[in-house]
C-alpha cells in the first residue's frame, strides 16, 4: 500500500496530494506545524502537542480548522490507513488560500490543513542512540520568535545541511552572547561538571519543546538535579554527557560539539536512563 496524505478534508495517495499555489503556506511561511511520535500506532505526548499546536495558531492569529476531538480522529484515520505503527506524524494548519499580499486576508479564509505519516525503524533509532551522535555549532540567525512553531524553516534547513556535509547529525545555534539557544530540529541538553541536567529556559524564546517539558517532569519524578540555565559549547565539550530532544529524536546522546569529544566522547549512563525513561512515559501515555 502507498502512502496517503490528508489535504483540506480529502484522503489523498500522498504522490498525488497538493495544495493551491496561492495558499500562504507555500507563499509565505504563513502556517504552523506540529509532530507526533508513533507508538504502536498511538500519538504520544498528546496534550503538549495540542497545547502547543493551539498556542502557536493563537499567535498568528490562525483559527483551528477544527475541535480537538475531530483533529485526533482524522489524525489517527491517516495512521490507520498508512498502516504505521512506529513513526511520526506531521501536522501543518495554515492561514488558507488568498490572492498574494501580506496582510492577512480580509474577510478572513478558511485554514488549510495537511497530515502525513512516515514509519521510523526503531531497531535502527535504538542502534544510533547506542553510538551517540555529534553535533556542529552555528551563529543563531533565525527570527526573533522562535517559540512559535512556524514552518518557516530556512536557517533550520541551512544548518541541518552544514551538520550533515561535516559528518554530524545536529547543528546548535549559539546566540551573541555565546550561549546555545537550541538545535535545528531539537533542545539542547548537557550533564555538567557537577552532574547538574541542564538546558536553556523557554524565556529565550526557544521552541517549547513537547519532549522537553515531559522529560523535566520525568527528571524530577526520578529525584535528578535539573536547571534551566544556558551554557556554551565550551560548557558542552566539560560536560560528563550531553544529549537532544525531540519527537523523533526522542532523548539521542551527544559524543561530540565540533568534532571534540563530549566527557569521554561515549554514550553516558544519564542519556541512556533518560532516554528509557522517556520511551515508557511516552508509550503509558500516548492515546
Amino acid at each position: 500500500m502507498g502512502r496517503i496524505a490528508y489535504v483540506n478534508g480529502r484522503f489523498e495517495r500522498h504522490a498525488r496530494a497538493a495544495v493551491h499555489i496561492e495558499d500562504r503556506g507555500y507563499q509565505m511561511a504563513d502556517a504552523v506545524y506540529e509532530v507526533w511520535a508513533l507508538f504502536g500506532g498511538k500519538l504520544s505526548d498528546p496534550e503538549g502537542h495540542f497545547a502547543r499546536l493551539e498556542r502557536s495558531l493563537g499567535e498568528l492569529k490562525i483559527p483551528m480548522p477544527m475541535g480537538r476531538r475531530a483533529l485526533t480522529h482524522v489524525l489517527k484515520e491517516a495512521v490507520r490507513q498508512n498502516r504505521v505503527r512506529d513513526g511520526l506524524v506531521y501536522l501543518q494548519i495554515g492561514r488558507g488560500v488568498a490572492p498574494r499580499d501580506h496582510a492577512f486576508p480580509n474577510p478572513p479564509v478558511s485554514p488549510s490543513m495537511v497530515i502525513t505519516v512516515k514509519a521510523i525503524d526503531r531497531v535502527a533509532a535504538e542502534a544510533k542512540a547506542a553510538a551517540g551522535v555529534s553535533v556542529i555549532t552555528t551563529p543563531e540567525n533565525r527570527w526573533g520568535r522562535c517559540d512559535i512553531k512556524t514552518v518557516g524553516l530556512l536557517p533550520n534547513a541551512m544548518a541541518k545541511q552544514a551538520a550533515r556535509e561535516k559528518g554530524a547529525a545536529e547543528a546548535w545555534f549559539v546566540d551573541e552572547l555565546g550561549f546555545v539557544t537550541e538545535g535545528a530540529s531539537s533542545n539542547a541538553w548537557i550533564v555538567d561538571a557537577e552532574g547538574t541536567l541542564r538546558t536553556r529556559d523557554t524565556n529565550a524564546n526557544i521552541l517549547r519543546g513537547v519532549t522537553r517539558n515531559t522529560l523535566l517532569d520525568v527528571i524530577r519524578e526520578n529525584g535528578l538535579k535539573v536547571d534551566e540555565r544556558p551554557f556554551t559549547p565550551a560548557d558542552a565539550e566539560a560536560a560528563q554527557e550531553a544529549f537532544i530532544t525531540g519527537a523523533g529524536a526522542m532523548v539521542l546522546p551527544v559524543i561530540a560539539v565540533d568534532g571534540k569529544p563530549v566527557g569521554a566522547g561515549k554514550v553516558g549512563p544519564v542519556a541512556t536512563r533518560l532516554r528509557r525513561l522517556y520511551i515508557e512515559r511516552a508509550i503509558a501515555t500516548a492515546i
